[in-house]
């Protein structure tokens, strides 16, 4: 094991790790944009308005993204697990 490979599995991590959380992760941005901006243009300052839709919205988005994120981590994990023997 060398660190060259260390690396290279760190940063695999790391870029599998925020492609599986961007879907969740932009939408739930999109949504809170959305209602900070109907909270400007209404001037309602309710806590609940902002955090319930960015709730339903990351819900949503886990239950239309799931199967693809799945399938994403469960790729890397098939790709570490098959790395093991070149190691030894």
């Amino acid at each position: 094991m060398t660190g060259d490979w260390v690396l290279k599995v760190t940063a695999d991590l790391l870029w599998t790790g925020l492609l599986a959380s961007l879907p969740i992760l932009g939408i739930t941005m999109l949504v809170g944009l959305g209602i900070g901006l109907l909270q400007v243009v209404t001037q309602v300052q309710d806590m609940s308005l902002s955090a319930v839709p960015k709730l339903v919205a990351a819900g949503v988005a886990l239950v239309a993204f799931g199967p693809w994120m799945l399938r994403l981590l469960c790729q890397y994990h098939v790709q570490l697990w098959s790395r093991i023997p070149s190691l030894l």
